[in-house]
């Protein structure tokens, strides 16, 4: 009964990562699995483990980051499941050894799915040239019911046959499949960052920023955070030295219309 709960709440729980995104976090999530199963003090203390270690991961345009939803669904599972007498601190540290490599194989899946979901994209263009707006509607179901399974099937075969049988049936797969995969994976970051880069940078003076936090990076070596610190004082700078030029604008206008009443 446990089993069907926990699959059922993964099903939807992977619906609401592409509606509402209110349960995608790993702190809600472990802890409604230990609600189900009866240890919502485990769910707890590992949903805060899996929260702080996975708090950075996102989605960067077109890039899949690990499931970050899956992996905590079976991690917190089965180190529950498995916990028996066991401390809470031994309990937490099996949790983060399963997650990490169930989210990474259940990455490849989500992957997979995005990529079936491109072919919707023939569809809804016919019904966008036919203005037909109610039948946009039935866009929504496909994705949202692919995304529920790609949590509900793995976290179900985890519970029933144990987290080697995930492993089992990707090592299954042809290896053609498995290439395919891991090369989409590589390219899609690119891919995603370069549509982030011609969405964000449309005026030409911006490029000379990108220029500069590339040298400053591969030819400089320097680190994120001074990278983040230098990039906020120009990006100060610039907004100071913008304003300023609005406002002598304005300035000017005003004078050339016969000036500003006092």
């Amino acid at each position: 009964m446990t089993t069907f709960l926990i699959t059922i709440t993964a099903f939807f729980i992977g619906i609401d990562d592409v509606s509402t995104k209110l349960f995608r976090r790993p702190l809600l999530i472990a802890t409604i699995i230990g609600f189900l199963m009866g240890d919502v003090q485990a769910g707890m203390a590992i949903g805060a483990t899996l929260e702080i270690m996975w708090m950075g991961i996102g989605n960067v345009g077109a890039y899949m980051a690990p499931d970050i939803i899956t992996g905590t669904l079976i991690s917190t599972s089965l180190a529950i499941a498995s916990r028996g007498d066991s401390g809470l601190e031994t309990t937490v540290a099996t949790a983060v050894t399963l997650a990490v490599p169930t989210a990474l194989l259940a990455q490849q899946l989500l992957v997979l799915i995005e990529t079936v979901n491109c072919s919707l994209n023939a569809w809804a263009a016919r019904l966008a040239e036919n203005a037909d707006v109610k039948g946009t509607v039935w866009l929504i179901y496909p994705p949202a019911i692919m995304t529920g399974l790609a949590r509900s099937v793995p976290t179900f075969i985890a519970l029933r046959f144990g987290a080697g049988a995930i492993q089992n049936m990707v090592d299954s797969l042809p290896k053609v499949l498995i290439n395919g995969l891991s090369t989409s994976g590589k390219i899609i970051p690119s891919v995603g960052i370069a549509l982030l880069m011609m969405a964000m940078i449309k005026k030409t003076e911006f490029w000379i920023f990108l220029i500069l936090g590339f040298v400053l990076a591969s030819y400089l070596g320097l680190a994120i955070l001074p990278i983040t610190l230098f990039a906020l004082a120009i990006a100060y700078l610039y907004d100071l030295a913008t304003q300023k030029g609005k406002t002598e604008e304005k300035v000017n206008m005003g004078s050339a219309e016969g000036g500003y009443d006092l």
